[in-house]
């Protein structure tokens, strides 16, 4: 009887064993297309186009489009062109020489050179820099986080919020990213104790005017940090940038959220199904997919000095032993995790 009940279970486990794996679609044929992303403002900056090839399924390493023809038009009949650096598929512009001015169009136009078998030329359609108004207000507030820790203590963290206003009423689509920068310690007395970590926000925020009298934003909630981490530890910092948007790339940017940040499957729609504003021009049929964005910025930035008390599980392996300063770098060496280089734009109090 023993045997047969062991018999059973080890069939059990291996079905599910076998359910647990991951699946991938017996495609035939592999197909690459490029994929575009670039972005100009009218900021005075190194503006960077990035091409690629798309990434069948089942595969995670991003090929990218090398030795094409990359340049930029506006309608006053100025071309900008765009340089490989030692990177391929980044191209990036001259700032000496070009710099994105509100009102005028744009359009990118590339050609694939030898990059592949067929020569084939690409160009967005002529995309308008709308202005942008500044933000009005960056803050903070204390937040405590529904739900609980594992030893049971509630997490305190804050909420960064942000107010924007357009009196004008043009704006109505808007898009943010961040960077946040963070001054922090390791918990032993060591030549490696203060370092800066800094981070780009990766999802998408984007919020539209259109169903309200006025283009006005108020709370909109950038980022929440919790104690779980060492940002609010010693001092923080966090810009944030404001984008103008075309209605087209509102919802161009919106079905983007809608794959990347929802809870979807296989079969939902995938990123390379969703058009872009770039066309072929021999062949219209030939399929390129992202985006050419064109918008004026605004930034703001603001430092958080009120020190949040600092989760114990983050450092509760160091603490508890210093020898384990052998075991785990991050409890002795900062540089571990980011640098002892203070930011040009760091400023203590």
């Amino acid at each position: 009887m023993k045997k047969v009940l062991s018999s059973i279970v080890l069939i059990i486990i291996l079905i599910i064993a076998g359910c647990v794996e991951k699946f991938t679609p017996d495609i035939d044929e592999v197909q690459y297309f490029p994929v575009v992303e670039g972005l100009i403002t009218n900021q005075p900056e190194v503006y960077t186009i990035r091409l690629y090839w798309s990434i069948p399924v089942g595969e995670t390493k991003i090929i990218p489009l090398g030795r094409c023809d990359v340049k930029v038009h506006d309608d006053q009949r100025h071309i900008y062109k765009f340089t490989e650096t030692s990177t391929p598929g980044i191209y990036v512009s001259d700032s000496t020489t070009f710099q994105g001015v509100v009102g005028r169009k744009y359009t990118l136009r590339l050609n694939t050179n030898n990059a592949t078998l067929k020569r084939y030329s690409y160009e967005s359609v002529p995309v308008e820099m709308k202005a942008v108004p500044p933000i009005d207000s960056l803050y903070y507030e204390k937040a405590l986080i529904t739900g609980t820790l594992p030893w049971g203590s509630q997490k305190e963290g804050c909420q960064i919020y942000l107010n924007t206003y357009d009196p004008t009423g043009e704006c109505r689509f808007f898009r943010w990213n961040y960077t946040e920068t963070w001054k922090f310690e390791v918990p032993f007395n060591v030549p490696n104790h203060t370092c800066w970590i800094t981070n780009n926000s990766k999802d998408i925020d984007i919020k539209n005017t259109t169903t309200l009298s006025d283009s006005r934003i108020v709370c909109h909630p950038v980022i929440l940090i919790t104690n779980e981490t060492d940002r609010l530890s010693r001092r923080y910092s966090i810009i944030v940038n404001q984008y103008s948007l075309s209605e087209e790339e509102f919802a161009y940017w919106e079905k983007l959220q809608n794959v990347t940040q929802d809870v979807g499957s296989l079969y939902d729609i995938i990123p390379f199904s969703i058009p872009g504003n770039i066309y072929c021009v021999e062949d219209p049929g030939e399929k390129i997919f992202g985006y050419f964005s064109v918008s004026a910025r605004t930034s703001k930035r603001i430092y958080i000095n009120t020190i949040f008390p600092l989760s114990l599980y983050f450092y509760r392996l160091c603490a508890m032993d210093p020898a384990m300063m052998a075991v785990d770098r991050r409890c002795g060496d900062c540089t571990y995790r980011g640098t002892l280089k203070k930011p040009d734009f760091w400023v203590d109090y």
